[in-house]
């Protein structure tokens, strides 16, 4: 699995048709009324990866297995979700189970598809989110804080890290500033994982605009653009109208000639995936052979047991080490026994960081 990431977002602003889009199927019921989905639909695709298809056309391999992306479309929210109000317990717990939120803003008017707060403004729909997440973070850490101290005055070192982590992000909650401003160190960010507080995922804004904008954008998508830059986030523009019309083309050839009519190059879950890898530094390696080219994601910084044992648990627990070929160089000396021959495969230890295209064959004894 690439990583999961929550498709959220207040009602009717274009969520389950970008994941019916996204997933090619009509698993969310897109209705015109608020809280059209109320369990959490899941769907997997796959990440489009040019490196694979080359690398097992070098290898003939029989079969071929991309990594996977999963989206998870949750209930809509709404003002006072922090509280209960609406769908808000279920949507803050779904929230809590994803890796990363891909948060959809409306950025068009449209008479016939009504807006929960009236008015399109994507500034204040990104802000209502953000609100109610730091507000259950509040309430949540405000509870911890309580029963952290206690252990600390116990001596519990562990508890002792955690309070302080947990009273700074707790003071700048209530200045209003989410979680992840404080992602500043790996020590730090065990500790955030550790607090499980909604306003410390990393977060996708995917400006949602009239199929005329999806190639030059709106006023509106700009705004979300500048929004996201000012809090070091990430933006795409995307229409999800468009989407859902390309999810109708079976054939590759129609939907490029589908896309260039419209003056776009991809489609929107091309941008989506990228920088949703973006936003969570992972990497992909790939295990090529005869059989099968397999890609796996893996998070940046990632050393090589560890990359094995997203394989299976048994090849990090017995790891040798791992024969590993860059892909550039599998690609100039025609494959496997190329690189080799030309001296270009590399035997690597335990210590070995995995870099992104690596092509690798583990070694291990249990």
């Amino acid at each position: 699995m690439g990583f999961s990431c929550g498709i959220v977002g207040l009602p009717n602003v274009g969520k389950s048709t970008l994941f019916n889009a996204l997933t090619a199927t009509a698993a969310a019921e897109a209705a015109n009324y608020p809280f059209c989905t109320i369990e959490p639909n899941v769907g997997r695709v796959a990440v489009p990866d040019e490196r694979l298809a080359v690398a097992a056309r070098l290898a003939k391999s029989a079969k071929v297995v991309p990594t996977q992306l999963e989206f998870v479309d949750i209930a809509g929210l709404v003002r006072g979700a922090a509280r209960g109000e609406g769908l808000g317990n279920q949507f803050l717990g779904h929230v809590r189970e994803v890796d990363a939120i891909a948060h959809v803003l409306r950025c068009f008017p449209d008479d016939n598809v009504v807006h929960v707060e009236g008015l399109v403004d994507p500034i204040r729909d990104a802000e209502t989110v953000e609100t109610e997440l730091m507000l259950a973070d509040l309430e949540s850490l405000e509870r911890r804080v309580s029963l952290l101290a206690k252990r600390a005055r116990g001596g519990d070192a562990d508890a002792r890290r955690q309070l302080d982590t947990a009273e700074t992000v707790l003071a700048g909650l209530r200045e209003g500033r989410p979680a992840r401003d404080f992602l500043v160190g790996p020590e730090r960010q065990r500790e955030l994982h550790a607090l499980q507080l909604l306003s410390a995922k990393p977060v996708l804004y995917i400006a949602n605009v009239e199929e005329a904008s999806a190639a030059s954008s709106n006023v509106e998508s700009k705004r979300v653009a500048e929004y996201a830059a000012q809090r070091g986030a990430r933006a795409v523009v995307i229409s999800a109208a468009i989407e859902a019309e390309l999810a109708q083309f079976a054939d590759a050839d129609e939907q490029r000639e589908f896309l260039a009519t419209l003056g776009l190059d991809e489609p929107g879950l091309a941008q989506v995936i990228r920088e949703g890898y973006a936003l969570l530094d992972l990497i992909t390696f790939f295990t090529v052979g005869p059989k099968q080219a397999h890609a796996w994601t893996v998070e940046r910084g990632t050393k090589a047991p560890q990359a094995a044992g997203r394989i299976h648990t048994d090849f990090e627990r017995g790891f040798i080490r791992a024969e590993t070929i860059a892909y550039a160089d599998f690609v100039a000396y025609g494959g496997e026994q190329g690189a080799k021959d030309a001296g270009r495969m590399r035997l690597e230890g335990a210590d070995y960081v995995v870099r992104d295209g690596d092509i690798m064959y583990f070694r291990f004894n249990l």
